[in-house]
C-alpha cells in the first residue's frame, strides 16, 4: 500500500507505541523555515522557504482517503450535499489542515535534505528511485496498463512518481542521518515492543486439518422406508470406522461415502482455525483435542449428521520467538523515533505560521471546495 505523503507512509509504517513514554528522548529535527502568506492575483498562497503552497495544491491533488486515491473536494462533495455550512466547515477543516502540515513538512524535509546531500547523491537517488517505480509496476504483474491507471488516480504519470520517490527516498536518508540512533535501542525496549505486538503481529493462530465422512441421514438411500434413518445413518459410520481399522483407505471411503460438499477430494478439509467452524462442525474442536493425528474420532451425531473425522493435523496457538522477529521490532522502535521527530516537526512549522494568516489560507480553500458543489455560493471563512 502506498500514502500520498511522507508522514501517512510513516503514520501507516508505525504497527505500535514500542518505546517507553515515561523516557523523555531528546531525539528531533530542527528546521527554521521561513513561512509567510500573501495573496496573488486574489489567490491565498503560502511561501514557504520560497515554495509556494496553492489553495489548489490542497484540494486537486489525490490523497489516499478510506483505501480510495481522490481529491479532498471529491471526498467532501457528500458532506456538502446534506450537511449546511457549519457542520461542512467542521469536517472539513480538519481534513485540510492535516494536508496543509503534510505540504509544509514535505517542503522543508526535502528542502533540509538537498541542502545536507548536495553532493554525489544523484546517481544513487536515480538508481533507488527506478527500483521504486519497477516494483511499484511488478504489483500490478508487469501489466502498464492497470499501474498507468492507478498512477492517474494518484494524480501522477511514470515520472511524476519517479520524481515524488525520490524526494520520499531522500527526506528518509535524511531523517535516518539525524536519527539512526542517537540514542540506542535497549534490549528492554525490544522485550516491551514483543510483548506489546506479539498478540496482533507475531502470533500463530491455533489450526485443525482433517478428513471428514459426512454421513446425513435425510439423504442416506435405505430399501426399507419404515427403517430409522439415523440409526441406520450410525451403523453405516461403524461399518466404515471397522474397515479404516482394517486398513482402508479413508479417502477413497469418503468419496463414496461422504455426503459433505469436500466428498470429492476424499474429505480433505483445509487448515481452519478452530473457532471458524460453525454448526454442524464446531463439535469437531472438542473431538480433536482428544486424538492425535492420524487417529479417527466417531460416530459424531450433531444436527442431522454423522460424523467421521480423521486427524491430519492440529497445531496450538504460539508466537513467532523473539529471536526471529527481532529485526522487525527494531525497524518499529526506528520507525516510531522518526514519527515523534517528525510530529515535533509538524508542531514547530505550524506555530511558526500565523495563527490568522493560516486560517485565512484554509478558509479560502474550504470556500473554494463548497462553492464547486453549492449554489447559489455561500461564504464561510472570513
Amino acid at each position: 500500500m502506498r500514502k500520498s505523503t511522507l508522514l501517512s507512509i510513516l503514520i501507516f509504517l508505525l504497527i505500535g507505541g514500542c518505546e517507553d513514554s515515561s523516557q523523555s528522548t531528546e531525539e528531533h529535527i530542527t528546521i527554521m523555515p521561513k513561512i509567510t502568506a500573501s495573496k496573488v492575483a486574489g489567490e491565498h498562497v503560502l511561501v514557504i522557504s520560497g515554495e509556494v503552497i496553492t489553495s489548489s495544491d490542497i484540494i486537486e491533488s489525490p490523497v489516499e482517503l478510506n483505501g480510495t486515491f481522490m481529491p479532498p473536494a471529491e471526498h467532501l462533495k457528500s458532506f456538502i450535499k446534506t450537511n449546511n455550512p457549519q457542520e461542512f466547515n467542521k469536517v472539513a477543516r480538519q481534513l485540510i489542515e492535516e494536508i496543509l502540515m503534510n505540504k509544509v513538512s514535505e517542503i522543508m524535509l526535502y528542502q533540509e535534505a538537498k541542502r545536507q546531500f548536495e553532493k554525489n547523491i544523484d546517481e544513487a537517488l536515480e538508481k533507488e528511485a527506478e527500483k521504486e517505480v519497477r516494483k511499484f509496476f511488478m504489483e500490478f504483474g508487469g501489466d502498464e496498463g492497470k499501474a498507468e491507471e492507478k498512477l492517474k488516480q494518484m494524480g501522477m504519470d511514470r515520472q511524476k512518481f519517479k520524481e515524488n520517490r525520490k524526494k520520499f527516498i531522500l527526506t528518509q536518508w535524511y531523517i535516518a542521518s539525524k536519527l539512526i540512533d542517537q540514542k540506542p535501542i535497549t534490549h528492554s525496549e525490544l522485550i516491551k515492543c514483543y510483548n506489546q505486538m506479539k498478540e496482533q503481529y507475531f502470533a500463530t493462530p491455533a489450526s485443525l486439518e482433517f478428513r471428514l465422512i459426512d454421513i446425513q441421514p435425510e439423504k442416506l438411500g435405505v430399501a426399507d422406508p419404515y427403517l430409522d434413518k439415523t440409526i441406520e445413518a450410525k451403523k453405516l459410520a461403524n461399518q466404515l470406522i471397522k474397515r479404516v481399522q482394517q486398513g482402508e483407505d479413508f479417502g477413497e471411503l469418503a468419496k463414496q461415502y461422504s455426503h459433505g460438499h469436500t466428498r470429492e477430494s476424499g474429505g480433505l478439509w483445509k487448515p481452519v482455525q478452530p473457532e471458524s467452524l460453525v454448526k454442524p462442525y464446531d463439535v469437531l474442536v472438542a473431538e480433536a483435542k482428544k486424538i492425535e493425528p492420524g487417529q479417527i474420532a466417531g460416530p459424531i451425531e450433531t444436527q442431522g449428521h454423522i460424523l467421521i473425522m480423521k486427524l491430519e493435523d492440529k497445531r496450538s496457538k504460539g508466537y513467532e520467538p523473539f529471536e526471529k522477529v527481532q529485526p522487525e521490532l527494531e525497524q518499529m522502535i526506528i520507525i516510531e523515533r522518526r514519527k515523534k521527530a517528525i510530529d515535533k516537526l509538524n508542531t514547530d512549522l505550524m506555530q511558526q505560521v500565523v495563527l490568522k494568516e493560516k486560517d485565512e489560507f484554509i478558509d479560502f480553500c474550504l470556500d473554494k471546495i463548497y462553492q464547486m458543489y453549492e449554489n447559489p455560493p455561500v461564504k464561510l471563512g472570513g
